[in-house]
């Protein structure tokens, strides 16, 4: 099996360094760049199977760079670094096309989860077209997509997982941290919104109003679940 490739466009030499020495000895091959511009240009040459992306680069920001990979390859599975804490800040990221993002100072054991579980899914080989409908609205998870009203909406990785796991038990409350291990293999901690931020993203290509959902409900002090 040949290894998986990752690219990460960070212009903090120390953070490169450590990343790129932890990610080899995990068995990545591992490219780096400080800016977004190279970045773009090595994602579609090299084609790696996942970037990571810092959020302040010296000539365009990640927003940017995330837009334009996006529009080259829909599929390209994007992690986000960001020292942002704002949840504005990561709904941006998320929505400009970042399949996750990681906020510094972050571990790099989580970090290194993630890009398994994401480079787990990006591999898995597709079978037979696999669907399910949410109100108006139908999850293509072979696909990636949902087709509403005469639209195709893209999925993340994340989305489809997310989403699966909250139709597998359609109707029953799902705690946030179940759909922590099961969907992005980590462990809860009391700063993780991981799966609230992706809740609210998922309302917006879902639901006719995301202020007032009809569908992916939140079930206070708990989780959430699907009707």
């Amino acid at each position: 099996m040949s290894k998986k490739s990752i690219l990460i466009i960070e212009d903090e030499p120390h953070i490169v360094m450590g990343l790129k020495d932890a990610l080899e000895f995990e068995g990545y091959d591992v490219a780096a760049t400080g800016t977004g511009k190279e970045g773009v240009l090595m994602a579609k040459s090299d084609r790696p199977d996942v970037v990571l992306l810092d959020l302040m680069l010296p000539d365009i920001n990640g927003y940017q760079v995330c837009e334009e990979l996006r529009r080259f390859d829909p599929f390209l599975p994007i992690i986000m670094l960001t020292a942002r804490s704002q949840e504005s800040d990561k709904i941006r990221g998320l929505d400009a096309g970042a399949d996750d993002y990681v906020t510094k100072p972050f571990s790099v054991a989580e970090l290194t989860a993630r890009i398994r579980a994401i480079v787990r899914r990006a591999s898995r080989t597709p079978g037979a077209p696999e669907g399910f409908e949410i109100g108006i609205a139908r999850v293509n998870c072979t696909a990636q997509t949902i087709e509403r009203e005469g639209q195709e909406i893209r999925l993340s990785y994340y989305e489809v997982e997310l989403l699966r796991l909250l139709n597998e038990r359609k109707g029953q409350p799902v705690a946030r941290d179940d759909i922590l291990s099961r969907v992005w293999g980590l462990e809860a901690s009391p700063t993780n919104r991981t799966v609230d931020n992706f809740i609210v993203k998922l309302r917006k290509k879902i639901e006719r109003s995301p202020d007032k959902p009809e569908h992916i409900l939140t079930v206070y002090g708990f989780g959430y679940k699907l009707v």
